[in-house]
């Protein structure tokens, strides 16, 4: 589905947000059968209610914005309107700040997103104008990767296998003109990829590498997200109450490429590569067993103490490959760890940087852009819990401890020192509805990044 605004050239109703002391000061600057109507029907400016009134040009509608401290407790307030709201074209006729502003209508064309691919659902009808003072455009496109994102996790991993996740990413590609190549099977154990191989080959489905190429000039960018399309635990097989959500352990690869639409979409002066380890974690009698070394691409040697720790092989041997082009940035997204949920819960999307800066511009970003980030530390003194002797490497350290971190630091080792690199270990589900944010499949960090790429960048 395409998520857009309404033409700006239609007729439409005008639209208050109005929060609990707007409405006061509104009350007191008009009189009337407007103003009678709402009052009568409790209208008080909570965050929430909203309302259609009568008008001597026929309608007006009237939304509530609570007050800063109901509004401190959620995103994309007032948004949610867009679902609630008749049939109809409206125009925001408020002067909200511009954050607030940006963020209500970005959450309008949010709520407007739905996962209809296997069931026929009435689509909402309340469409808005583009406030003045908003690129519409930007905001329309921001919208659109997010939702990609969105579809691309909702889908259940029998039509969203590592062959169906390649083809998604080639049908992006052929859209903005890039480069797509796909290495499969066999062949990853020739292009020395052997950690992906190992995870993936026991499934029906062979395991792949997706490289995408876009742009010729300026700053290099290489985003590398976790395309696990299920995760049974392999031999270490998940209780059923875990592997519930396991359609969505591919949630960094569609983080990944939500953003890389809005890269190519906005034609950013950057050269962007995506690379995307696609497997599905399974059993068979030929899956990578506890206790078994695998040789990485970079040469360390790991030591699988579980093997639902999967995540971080096939991300260490796309990182390395990465990392051998030396591009500016370099950046990990991944639903990785139950630990990052447990630190910081489903809203926040954690991240990993040793550059102040880079660190400092992602979480001014995510508060300007209602996408929120959390930053946690590459802790060094934590290193030795993720050596465990026999091997270089281990891939699930015992102790229960700080597992985040653990995973951060294993994957900061297939990226040089002198490398920007960010690492995300995000959920990537929603589960509980909120405005602009069904239950289900949800981007997270992607507009973080996007608003932070030109101080980091320097574009």
């Amino acid at each position: 589905m395409t998520l857009s605004f309404a033409p700006g050239d239609a007729d439409a109703i005008p639209l208050h947000v109005l929060s609990e002391s707007d409405w006061t000061d509104w009350c007191a600057a008009h009189e009337g059968q407007t103003r009678d109507w709402l009052e009568q029907l409790g209208f008080s400016g909570a965050l929430g209610q909203v309302m259609l009134a009568p008008d001597s040009g026929g309608a007006q509608a009237f939304v509530g914005y609570g007050s800063t401290a109901t509004r401190r407790r959620g995103r994309f307030n007032g948004a949610d309107a867009a679902a609630r709201l008749p049939k109809g074209t409206y125009r925001l006729v408020t002067e909200l700040p511009d954050h607030e502003r940006d963020a209500f209508a970005l959450g309008w064309l949010l709520t407007g997103y739905r996962f209809d691919r296997y069931k026929s659902q009435p689509s909402n009808s309340a469409t808005l104008q583009v406030p003045n003072g908003i690129d519409g455009d930007r905001l329309a496109t921001i919208a659109n990767g997010e939702a990609l994102t969105r579809d691309l996790i909702n889908t259940p991993a029998a039509d969203m296998g590592p062959a169906d996740l390649a083809r998604a990413a080639a049908d992006l590609a052929d859209r903005f003109d890039a480069s797509c190549t796909v290495t499969e099977g066999a062949a990853l154990l020739e292009a020395n990829l052997p950690m992906i191989h190992a995870v993936g080959r026991a499934a029906a489905q062979p395991p792949r590498l997706i490289d995408m190429r876009w742009g010729s000039d300026g700053p290099s960018l290489t985003l590398v997200g976790k395309g696990v399309c299920f995760d049974t635990g392999g031999l270490n097989l998940k209780p059923g109450s875990s592997m519930g959500l396991m359609k969505k352990d591919m949630g960094g690869a569609a983080a990944v490429l939500g953003l890389t639409q809005m890269i190519m979409a906005l034609d950013l002066p950057l050269r962007l590569r995506v690379l995307i380890p696609a497997v599905e974690n399974s059993v068979s009698s030929n899956a990578f067993r506890p206790q078994d070394i695998l040789t990485s691409r970079k040469g360390l040697t790991v030591e699988v103490n579980n093997t639902d720790a999967e995540g971080r092989l096939v991300l260490a041997d796309a990182l390395s490959l990465a990392d051998e082009e030396a591009p500016d940035l370099l950046i990990s997204m991944a639903t990785l760890t139950g630990a990052a949920r447990v630190a910081v819960g489903p809203d926040l999307a954690p991240f990993y940087t040793d550059d102040e800066m880079v660190a400092a511009a992602l979480a001014q970003a995510g508060t300007a852009v209602a996408d929120p980030v959390w930053r946690l530390p590459f802790w060094d003194p934590y290193e030795a819990m993720i050596e465990p002797g026999i091997a270089d490497l281990d891939n699930a350290p015992k102790g229960g401890f700080a597992g985040s971190i653990t995973a951060a630091l294993f994957l900061r080792r297939f990226v040089s020192a002198e490398r920007r690199y960010i690492h995300f270990d995000m959920y990537g589900w929603q589960p509980v509805a909120a405005p602009a944010r069904p239950k289900g499949g949800v981007g997270q960090g992607t507009r973080a990044v996007l608003d932070a790429l030109p101080q980091v960048l320097g574009l």
